[in-house]
């Protein structure tokens, strides 16, 4: 293992043992029913056992009827009936208590006209004006940060790739596993996020922090002298892991949900985003070992395992969190 390895997993462990997906984004989604009608969903996840005081504020000169609010996987979803006899363009929304967060929010408004808009609203600017004129700009950059948001706070995701990067020596092996397991987890997320494959999540969560343990157990069998499958065909490996990573990535979606007009662009642009992500994290991590490897500190033999058994450590942890919270 490369020297400075301790090093990478002592700055990034902080992250690591926090819980994945932590801070994900709320969603508010309008969807007009007819000439004077809508119909509001606003999700919000839970922050551990908490619910973030962030709601939507509407205009004053909207009715607002409250349908429910319950519990549903980890996120408060409440449904609202909206009464307004003027066109809802131009007017504008305000997230209350969002600035005190860090949790950004998707919205998403549908017409009967077939007009979607579509924004990502962040702590700093917690309103939204609906325009007067759609703009595919707006839903490329919308689904586009969405899906770098999403890769860079997976944390679990972020720890498998870190992984491979430990196995995979060189950059063309880097490239060609890289690929596969972009390739992998792109085709399953689209199957997904189309609904022509539903898994339940909470299995899914788990067995992706199974295959961090996998792979950490491959990397120590591997420094014991063992020949083993992830060493001799990572891309194998990195596309069979792929797929079920795939899932975990659409269940994102599926909580903010699609632009009923404009699926194939979010969703290929969503794509992009978590792959943009991907690259973003490679990049530093390659470029802070290249860094550290100019420093001449010396680790001593018995400690270089340890990075290794701290990822299978935390993906443990997870797996039996999260075997445990569906069991």
């Amino acid at each position: 293992m490369k020297k400075g390895v301790l090093l990478i997993l002592m700055i990034l462990g902080i992250g690591f043992v926090t819980k994945a997906h932590e801070i994900r984004p709320a969603y508010l989604g309008i969807t007009q029913i007819d000439s004077v009608t809508f119909k509001a969903t606003w999700k919000i996840p839970a922050v551990g056992n908490m619910i973030p005081k962030v709601s939507p504020e509407f205009p004053d000169s909207w009715e607002i009827e409250v349908l429910d609010a319950r519990m549903i996987n980890a996120s408060l979803r409440r449904q609202f009936l909206i009464s307004t006899p003027e066109d809802i363009r131009g007017e504008t929304i305000v997230i209350e208590g969002q600035p005190s967060t860090l949790i950004d929010v998707l919205v998403n408004v549908d017409l009967l006209s077939g007009e979607q808009y579509s924004k990502i609203l962040t702590p700093a600017k917690p309103f939204y004006t609906i325009p007067a004129t759609t703009s595919a700009f707006e839903t490329i950059k919308t689904y586009l940060i969405l899906g770098v948001d999403h890769i860079l706070l997976g944390v679990d995701h972020l720890l498998f790739v870190l992984a491979l990067i430990f196995v995979t020596k060189g950059k063309w092996k880097i490239i060609k596993t890289v690929t596969a397991f972009t390739i992998a987890h792109s085709i399953t997320l689209s199957l997904a996020a189309l609904e022509l494959v539903q898994i339940p999540i909470a299995p899914v969560e788990a067995f992706i922090a199974l295959s961090i343990v996998f792979l950490a157990k491959e990397i120590i069998q591997h420094g014991q002298g063992e020949e083993t499958l992830t060493y001799k065909y990572p891309w194998i490996v990195a596309f069979s892991f792929g797929l079920l990573h795939g899932f975990g990535f659409a269940s994102a979606l599926s909580e903010t949900g699609l632009p009923q007009n404009a699926i194939p662009l979010a969703l290929a642009f969503f794509n992009v985003g978590v792959e943009v992500g991907q690259l973003i994290f490679i990049g530093f991590i390659l470029i802070l070992q290249w860094s550290l490897g100019k420093i001449k500190v010396e680790v001593p033999q018995k400690l270089k395992p340890v990075p290794v058994y701290l990822i299978g450590g935390i993906a443990s942890y997870w797996l039996i969190e999260r075997v445990i919270g569906f069991w």
